[in-house]
Parts: structure tokens; sequence; C-alpha cells
């Protein structure tokens, strides 16, 4: 049974950082790909950043220069850093991954405001 934990949000300050985790449990890790989704309220659920087995990146373009995902096999988790915070990205950030089907977490919440 695959599993996904998010953990690491919070409330922080406009122009702050915060490091999301998604740890993985029931998957040979280092061979799959993970996605950061956020959703804000009222929204629809949007891609945030990918990162694939060999640890190729994409990001949104609007996030491209502050968000970044890394991943640690060895630690079995994926990370994503986002900096320079705004207000606009509070959401909640999910992670996921296709191994057969959609795997998602659920969810932390991230709260910019100050």
């Amino acid at each position: 049974q695959v599993q996904l934990v998010e953990s690491g949000g919070g409330l922080v300050q406009p122009g702050g950082s915060l490091r999301l985790s998604c740890t993985a449990s029931g998957t040979t890790f280092s061979i799959n790909g993970f996605n950061w989704y956020r959703q804000a309220p009222g929204k629809k659920r949007e891609l945030v950043a990918t990162i694939s087995s060999g640890g190729s990146t994409n990001y949104a373009d609007s996030l491209k220069g502050r968000f970044t995902i890394s991943r640690d096999n060895a630690k079995r988790t994926v990370y994503l850093q986002m900096n320079s915070l705004k207000p606009e990205d509070t959401a909640v950030y999910y992670c996921n991954t296709y191994i057969s089907r959609l795997y998602w977490g659920q969810g932390t919440q991230v709260t910019v405001s100050s």
C-alpha cells in the first residue's frame, strides 16, 4: 500500500520561507517521479513542481525562481523549498505519484499572512 505523508506547512509572514516534505512508503521510491500540487480556497488544484526518478525538475512558470523541488532517495522524501512567499501562495499543498494509479497525500496547509 503506497502512502504519502506531507509535513512542514504552517503560518509564515510574507517574504518568509518554508520547506515542505513528502515521505513515501510502500513503493520503490527511487524509481518514482513525484509532483507537488496546491489548492487555494475556491480554486482548482494546480501543479507546482515535478521531479523525475533521475532528478529532472519542472516548475509552474509563475513559481520559477522561488520554489525548488528536490529528493532524497535514502530518506524516501521529496522536498519543496519555498522562498519569498506571498499571500497568494496560501493553499493546501499535496504531493502525488503515479504507480498504476495516482496516489495523493493528505496535504499540508501553508498560510502566508502578516
